[in-house]
């Protein structure tokens, strides 16, 4: 290469005149470079002091609802979210506002929250548990309709049981006794897979009667 023929001065020169030339690109491009690691430095720090104050805040909250603190409970779940919208704290807050609206006698309250879970969140366990919670409140309010729309929804997995049989408890208040066995007949036969209370549908199935002979014959 040409450089192997300059002398010592000569390459010094010439490393000059290529700093002088570039030397303000590259001062550029550090500088940016210490401001973009900075900021995500930043950002990374912002974050998780975010994350520890929502914990901590759901800590709090947890603990108002052991000690049977409605109040509290509320006033932080509310805080929640206003502060942590985007954080799962924030869904757990509104399964806590949903709850105490139900204790408190208010049960028409605890259809917005558990609605915006069950549509919003990104936790689809946490879409499934609202879900679930929304359509047996709406049984309870007498819109057994409303329970039957919730529960349609495809891809349940695990929790197919858990929807079978709120499902049967929706057309059971409809006076549907036959699509209420077949509801808690396809819930037993699913039970395996999620925690339902097998005692309980049995329970439920023997207080609708035998039903018809094609029903008996349906019996696993």
């Amino acid at each position: 290469m040409a450089e192997e023929y300059l002398t010592d001065e000569e390459q010094v020169e010439a490393v000059k005149h290529w700093f002088a030339a570039n030397g303000a690109w590259l001062i550029g491009g550090a500088v940016l470079g210490i401001v973009l690691l900075s900021g995500y430095r930043y950002y990374e720090s912002r974050r998780e002091a975010q994350a520890m104050r929502a914990s901590a805040e759901f800590t709090s909250m947890t603990a108002a609802l052991q000690g049977n603190d409605g109040n509290r409970a509320r006033d932080i779940a509310q805080s929640l979210i206003k502060q942590f919208p985007a954080s799962p704290y924030a869904d757990q807050a509104r399964l806590t506002l949903a709850r105490l609206s139900v204790e408190e006698g208010k049960p028409a309250e605890a259809v917005a929250p558990l609605t915006q879970v069950m549509n919003e969140s990104k936790d689809s366990e946490l879409r499934h548990i609202a879900a679930l919670r929304l359509a047996r409140l709406q049984i309870d309010l007498g819109k057994p309709d409303e329970a039957l729309a919730i529960t349609a929804q495809p891809g349940v997995g695990a929790f197919a049981s858990l929807y079978h049989e709120v499902r049967g408890d929706a057309l059971y208040a409809k006076h549907d006794l036959q699509g209420a066995r077949t509801e808690y007949q396809a819930a037993v036969s699913s039970a395996d897979k999620s925690g339902v209370d097998t005692a309980l549908l049995a329970l439920k199935i023997a207080d609708l009667g035998e039903g018809p002979p094609a029903a008996q014959k349906a019996r696993p």
